[in-house]
């Protein structure tokens, strides 16, 4: 969404719709200048502060206040092809299987989701339709829009639409396409996981589960990633692991505070049900952590926990900054060759 803001999107991860082809927001950082907890504002780049360099993209806040980014950028439409196709939800299964075998193979250019959601109430759609559930895929086709429409056409074809809205559209509203969906002042409870594989028993619980939503806001989705986003070894930045080509949100949203335990409730059921298909590796922006602090956090970071807490201990001693996906300090701080660098 265009109202995402640029600080959290760009140190935990951001997956744009053109994710495929140009990587990870965290894989196009360039330099970043940072506010430290000591006062002390310093850039960091591949040869300033590489130590926490690395450690930003996919570190979240927990190193300072990053008050400027420089971005990689990359050659974009200004018109590109856009997939926005709604199917009825009793063709759920079929609809989310057949986009995993399409996408399986995808160009790179190519970025979708499938997803469960409900149709907004809206004067532009017909009154029978308005509010109603539905299965969807969306996404976008980052090259050429007459290529991208050809490249599509199946994913539009798998069963019979409810209404097809994709087609050809410039970049920056179709960014801006959701923001609408998403007002200030809604109640919000979001839970990722990247699943080990999209297999037809994930599938059948994805939907299962999407059937029982609470509210009708809520949106369950699952983006498909690879691409030049696995090409980026664990070990490259923070981030991690980037080896699952499948990422599950359920975004639960909702707007009377009376109903708060009912939807968080029912979203962390929804994850543990769906946890048996992961290796328990969230995605940072979408944490919904509650209980499982640090033990998500370790499970997440994976192999580089034990270097993100080193260089927690040398830039943020005292975890001043520790509202975030939290990276404690480590008790002693033994850093690898090359981690101090000035």
């Amino acid at each position: 969404m265009s109202e995402t803001g640029v600080a959290g999107l760009a140190l935990s991860g951001g997956v744009s719709h053109q994710r495929r082809r140009d990587g990870m927001t965290v894989d196009n950082l360039v330099s970043a200048q940072v506010v430290l907890a000591d006062g002390r504002i310093v850039r960091a780049s591949d040869d300033e502060h590489s130590d926490l360099y690395w450690a930003l993209r996919g570190g979240g806040g927990n190193f300072g206040v990053v008050t400027s980014f420089e971005l990689r950028l990359h050659d974009l439409g200004p018109e590109v092809f856009a997939v926005n196709v709604a199917y009825p939800l009793d063709d759920a299964v079929r609809v989310l299987t057949a986009w995993r075998d399409a996408v399986a193979d995808a160009p790179d250019e190519l970025s979708t989701a499938g997803f469960i959601w409900s149709l907004p109430e809206v004067e532009e759609l017909p009154e029978e339709l308005r509010g109603l559930p539905y299965v969807g895929i969306v996404g976008m086709w980052a090259g050429d829009p007459d290529e991208g429409e050809r490249a599509t056409q199946a994913l539009r074809e798998i069963a019979t639409p409810i209404v097809d809205m994709s087609g050809r559209v410039d970049y920056l509203e179709f960014q801006g396409a959701l923001d609408a969906f998403f007002p200030a002042g809604q109640r919000r409870y979001w839970k990722a996981l990247y699943l080990d594989g999209l297999t037809d028993a994930a599938v059948d619980a994805t939907v299962e589960w999407s059937n029982r939503r609470p509210s009708n806001d809520t949106l369950v989705i699952i983006r498909h990633c690879g691409g030049a986003m696995s090409r980026v070894a664990a070990e490259e930045t923070a981030f991690g692991d980037r080896s699952s080509e499948w990422m599950l949100s359920i975004d639960s949203t909702w707007i009377d505070p009376a109903d708060d335990e009912r939807n968080v409730a029912y979203t962390r059921a929804f994850w543990a049900a769906v946890l048996p298909y992961s290796d328990g590796k969230t995605y940072f922006n979408f944490p919904g952590l509650l209980e499982e602090g640090d033990a998500a956090v370790r499970a997440s970071y994976g192999s580089n926990h034990a270097r993100l807490a080193r260089i927690k201990a040398m830039y943020d001693p005292e975890n001043r900054f520790r509202l975030n996906q939290n990276i404690r300090p480590a008790l002693e701080i033994l850093p690898e060759p090359g981690e101090l660098a000035a």
